[in-house]
């Protein structure tokens, strides 16, 4: 899981016991250790690198037809070769080995009285979609650290590729920027949440953070940072209320849900601000992409500013409501000029922005129409804060709506987009167990709508039956109907 694109099974099998070596060329040496790492809780296997090793990793730059992130793995009686282009083509397969094993090796506790055995197999894997992702709100409810890495792990398995973290809203900011130290000090906290009387906060250091992001490049994701504006920057004002339109005014960090009406004022040391809050981003998040947010922006205190109504008139905007656009234009501007793609939204009237449309699957087609590329957000069909069923036993989740694994794996994917995302809000998703459990199996159903060449969900369903006992090795907290479901059946 997901489809691999050609798996023919072979004759014959290769064990991996403790006189198993791996012989990595160079380059490759990472996909050995992590294979390593994953496979030693369970099998209790050294897996040492030796220049004999029957296990063989190499990168390959003369295979054909498998882009940045396609593998070819062969596994016979005598050796297991794992070749790919790339670090991440090799890290996706590793995870198609371990799958290749029973499920217990997925495990984080020794088994014992088990052989560690490959079905022999040739293996060609390569994504339909290059964008294949999670967005994962770390600002309404704070997750530490060691819960994101777990979070990165479990969609490392699915051969998921982007974790977008939403790190500042009206609830909290989690980013830290040394320019500006309030906005963890104060911005990372508020007194309760919905009157339920018990502060919550947290935050991130920068070093935790470089860390995420090269433990999960080691497992083949990348890292899209977002922080929000001229939006959803209540916290951020009440830690510095003079970036607000009303800078006499304190307020402290939203204790609600929704939308707040604060929102960034549009004079020339908020404009400052962003742009030291940007730089910090691109010094700790390198990977390609800076998503500025952008939704949600109510209007009504620009409508009353003074300063707003001086920068409508410097800038020859039509009215209050064009500084939504003008801002994240700007933004943009600064983003490109540090060499990275600014993500958003909704369009923001510059093409070089990717569009992520959530509203309706509908804006997507007038996006690319404007000359976005476009990552697919619908949020009926990939809102995971939505329970996924009606059952008495789900899990509390954002009223409204139901959304299933069929309604993710059918989720609107027009022709040309880069990929998809689901979102996993979390105002209503205070534990890493919570998240898990309205995380899986749609995940599983999001990543193998996006890599399988020729999506099939009566195909997937089948695949799941196997797949569920992984989740389960895994400690993946799934709804009962799944659990109950589980299979003893070997995955190959």
């Amino acid at each position: 899981m997901p489809r691999p694109t050609r798996l023919i099974r072979r004759h014959g099998r290769f064990t991996l016991d403790r006189d198993t070596a791996i012989r990595a060329t160079p380059g490759a040496e990472g996909a050995a250790r992590l294979l390593r790492a994953l496979l030693r809780p369970s099998t209790g296997l050294p897996l040492p690198l030796h220049e004999d090793g029957r296990v063989v990793f190499a990168l390959d730059d003369r295979l054909v037809g498998l882009g940045d992130e396609g593998y070819a793995l062969t596994v016979n009686e005598h050796a297991v070769v794992l070749r790919a282009a790339t670090r991440h083509g090799l890290a996706h397969g590793v995870q198609t080995i371990r799958q290749l094993l029973s499920p217990r090796a997925l495990g984080s506790r020794p088994v014992s009285g088990v052989d560690w055995t490959l079905p022999g197999v040739d293996v060609r894997d390569a994504p339909r979609l290059p964008w294949r992702g999670v967005l994962l709100d770390v600002a309404r409810h704070f997750q530490p650290v060691a819960v994101l890495r777990r979070f990165v792990d479990l969609m490392a398995v699915h051969k998921l590729n982007v974790l977008h973290l939403h790190l500042t809203d009206d609830q909290g900011w989690r980013m830290p920027v040394p320019r500006h130290p309030k906005l963890t000090s104060v911005g990372a906290w508020r007194a309760e949440s919905m009157g339920d009387g018990v502060p919550h906060g947290g935050s991130y250091t920068r070093a935790e953070l470089t860390a995420l992001v090269s433990y999960a490049d080691e497992r083949g994701v990348r890292i899209v940072p977002e922080i929000e504006m001229p939006g959803h920057a209540r916290a951020a004002l009440a830690a510095y209320p003079e970036l607000g339109n009303f800078p006499r005014r304190r307020l402290p960090v939203w204790t609600g849900w929704g939308i707040s009406d604060a929102v960034f004022g549009v004079h020339d040391a908020v404009l400052e601000f962003c742009r030291d809050v940007l730089d910090e981003v691109v010094e700790v998040f390198p990977g390609p992409h800076v998503h500025l947010g952008g939704d949600e922006c109510p209007t009504v205190e620009w409508e009353s500013s003074p300063g707003a109504a001086r920068r409508v008139r410097r800038e020859g905007l039509a009215g209050p409501h064009e500084l939504h656009g003008w801002f994240l234009r700007a933004m943009a501007d600064h983003v490109v000029e540090r060499g990275r793609v600014p993500v958003s939204w909704e369009p923001i009237g510059d093409p070089r922005a990717i569009v992520m449309p959530w509203r309706d699957a509908a804006d997507a087609r007038t996006a690319m129409d404007l000359g976005h590329d476009v990552v697919m957000t619908p949020h009926r069909s990939t809102y995971l804060d939505y329970p996924q069923s009606a059952d008495p036993d789900e899990p509390a989740g954002q009223p409204g709506l139901v959304v299933t694994s069929h309604d993710v794996y059918h989720l609107p994917l027009p022709a040309g987009v880069l990929g998809a995302q689901c979102a996993l809000w979390t105002e209503y998703v205070p534990t890493a167990r919570h998240l898990e459990r309205l995380a899986y199996p749609r995940l599983a159903a999001l990543a193998d709508t996006l890599w399988a060449q020729r999506p099939s969900w009566t195909d997937f369903t089948e695949r799941m039956r196997a797949h569920t006992g992984r989740l389960s090795a895994l400690s993946v907290p799934l709804p009962r109907k799944e659990d109950d479901a589980r299979s003893p059946v070997p995955p190959c």
